[in-house]
């Protein structure tokens, strides 16, 4: 008997739309990078970033750790070191290395990370196509939603480390729409107070910190019924908003003053 007959329960899932999902979140994620240098995706610009390598990576590492190193008797990591090397924070799996440091792993490079890619791929494609149990699904589903998490680390990331460079790189080089656009006008939104329920329900998947389900009291409140646009916040900038402190909570008023903010970073 194949050893991957004994991990598939009676209650196995039909496997192939888990596939489709994988593939899918998977390309995505190297679509995002396809844009980056090899010196793009190797530079950490703080503490609080990660490199884009580290986030190809790390990614992959969630199912090599958590569902083949699990299922596959027997299994052969793809490198020992990655172990503790691309670990975040999972405490219970072992060591991580230093997160403020990432930027200096200069080694192993973004071939060996794009290599290090193709192979979990391909091996849990391999898995999957053999079928797979409700649970073990239920981490690969977790693990897709971890890595779509990642990818939007990925670009903050990115734009960041761009933010630093005096010559304003783009990220990418896609033409912009000519003309301006009239938004819609702005209106206020109520909402009545009293009891309200909060949090996921259903079948669907659902963070740890989206339930549990329960009851809060709110008091009457508006929403706008758009975001602000960009000449809105223009007026804001241009109305002296950044050195007014009544437009600001106190903490935000405390990083406008320590960072000398009058504008947006990216502005």
């Amino acid at each position: 008997m194949p050893a991957y007959a004994r991990l598939v329960s009676s209650t196995a899932v039909d496997s192939a739309p888990l596939a489709k999902q994988y593939l899918s979140v998977r390309g995505a994620t190297t679509a995002l990078a396809a844009p980056l240098s090899e010196e793009d995706c190797a530079v950490q610009s703080m503490p609080d970033c990660s490199p884009a390598k580290w986030h190809l990576a790390h990614t992959t590492w969630f199912f090599e750790t958590f569902v083949l190193e699990k299922q596959i008797p027997d299994y052969r990591p793809f490198d020992e070191q990655y172990r503790v090397l691309f670990n975040s924070y999972y405490q219970s799996v072992g060591e991580q290395y230093s997160r403020p440091h990432r930027g200096l792993l200069t080694r192993p490079g973004l071939r060996d990370i794009r290599a290090y890619r193709c192979a979990i791929d391909q091996q849990m494609l391999d898995f999957l196509g053999r079928g797979v149990c409700a649970e073990v699904a239920c981490v690969i589903e977790l693990g897709l939603h971890h890595e779509q998490q990642h990818q939007e680390l990925l670009l903050t990331d990115i734009k960041h480390l761009f933010g630093c460079n005096p010559t304003h790189p783009a990220y990418r080089n896609d033409e912009r729409p000519n003309g301006h656009h009239q938004a819609q006008p702005l209106e206020w939104l109520s909402f009545s107070g009293g009891l309200h329920s909060f949090g996921h329900e259903g079948a669907r998947f659902a963070f740890d910190n989206e339930g549990p389900r329960h009851r809060a009291y709110l008091q009457p409140f508006k929403l706008a019924s758009r975001p602000v646009t960009n000449g809105e916040y223009v007026q804001f900038i241009e109305a002296e908003g950044y050195s007014r402190p009544q437009f600001w909570l106190s903490a935000g008023w405390d990083a406008v003053c320590a960072q000398r903010w009058n504008a947006p970073l990216y502005w």
